[in-house]
């Protein structure tokens, strides 16, 4: 058997193809500290608190990293690990800033998300972080209220990737009351009271009055998305919901909830197919999630519904609100071809289309379907095609 004169080359671009896939976004942040010793400390609780496999997952993040002495700072003080996780994710930032930005910022501040803005515990914009050019050449970082008092500045850059991580060491630990303040942890969270709280209390009623808010908790501690609509969304759904049957009522609300975790990086870097905690048996209730942008939005071919907030995300559990009630299509009719969101008409109270939560929730499987390497595919039948 002899090689055609293009198959070098393609031999090349296959390799070049998988190198790319298995490196495009291969950070681990407990590897890059584990080669300072003198952030041991603070390596060591990003592992202890599960924060490490948090930071890794994302797409653009800055890690304000502390030295072993401001670590026994925060140690001292004897905080419970769940407060630790929330003080360590105050120093994770959502947005991307490496040295030159920290020394060229617009208007000389600004304020950027932290981790523990999507917590749940951080009211208003108080997990928020101020960065402030000093005097000097110096800049530093406090929370938000911090009164025009800076006690931690940049020391030094640990390890830049542009735009995807940035690791940089601060001389104190930001202090927080909020991040300080006693934590439970993520399974002992109220999802309804946490909802009720947040603009979904319409929502939250639903559950608990169909008994639906006990399978979602069940679901917390191995991995739970939730997607709520917002109350004004409910209002104006309720004449349809109550059309529905019993298991129909069942099956709508465990469809906003997959039992798998994903943050919102990893929704928008997941174009594919969620199934819910109403899948089961030939009920496929699922639905697809696409992005364009910052824009995620979730497709079911009844109705397309665009995420617009985080309500809480530490895993293994997420809240995220919609604009939109989601209807699948086995509860409602397909949206019309000219693309208007026709609800169409829900099953009566007869209907055997709703899914018994029994057999929803121990039928189900939240995987994402997708087909990541559709690159490397290709190139695989090229090169057969010249071989």
């Amino acid at each position: 058997m002899q090689l055609s004169a293009a198959a070098p080359v393609i031999l090349s671009l296959y390799v070049y193809a998988i190198l790319l896939f298995s490196t495009a976004h291969a950070y681990n942040i407990t590897q890059i500290l584990a080669k300072h010793d003198d952030f041991s400390t603070f390596n060591r609780y990003l592992t202890l608190t599960h924060l490490a496999a948090e930071i890794n997952r994302r797409q653009t993040i800055t890690v304000l990293v502390l030295n072993n002495a401001a670590m026994n700072d925060i140690l001292e003080n004897h905080y419970s690990l769940y407060t630790i996780k929330n003080i360590l994710s105050f120093h994770v930032l959502a947005d991307y800033f490496g040295s030159k930005k920290l020394h060229h910022l617009n208007n000389g501040t600004t304020l950027t998300a932290t981790m523990f803005q999507a917590t749940g515990d951080a009211p208003g914009t108080s997990g928020y972080v101020n960065i402030t050019a000093l005097k000097g050449g110096k800049v530093g970082f406090a929370s938000e209220d911090n009164t025009g008092r800076f006690a931690s500045t940049f020391v030094k850059s640990v390890l830049e990737k542009p735009y995807k991580i940035s690791v940089i060491q601060i001389s104190r630990f930001l202090s927080s009351p909020y991040a300080e303040a006693p934590a439970s942890g993520p399974t002992d969270v109220n999802i309804t009271t946490l909802m009720a709280k947040q603009g979904c209390k319409a929502f939250a009623d639903l559950l608990e009055s169909t008994g639906a808010d006990g399978t979602f908790a069940l679901n917390v501690e191995t991995g739970l998305t939730v997607f709520c609509p917002t109350d004004k969304v409910i209002q104006g759904f309720m004449p349809k919901y109550k059309n529905l049957s019993k298991d129909g009522k069942m099956s709508l609300l465990l469809y906003h909830g997959v039992p798998v975790y994903h943050n919102l990086g990893m929704l928008r870097s997941s174009n594919g197919v969620l199934n819910t905690l109403a899948t089961g048996g030939s009920n496929k209730y699922d639905f697809t999630v696409q992005n364009s942008g910052d824009d995620v939005t979730l497709e079911t071919k009844v109705v397309t519904a665009k995420i617009t907030g985080t309500m809480y995300d530490e895993e293994p559990l997420s809240v995220f609100k919609l604009d939109k009630v989601l209807l699948p299509r086995e509860l409602f009719k397909a949206a019309s071809k000219s693309g208007s969101e026709s609800y169409g008409a829900a099953p009566g109270p007869n209907s055997d289309d709703g899914v018994p939560s029994d057999q929803a929730a121990g039928q189900r499987n939240g995987g994402v379907r997708r087909s990541g390497a559709w690159l490397v595919a290709m190139i695989l039948t090229f090169l057969c095609a010249c071989i």
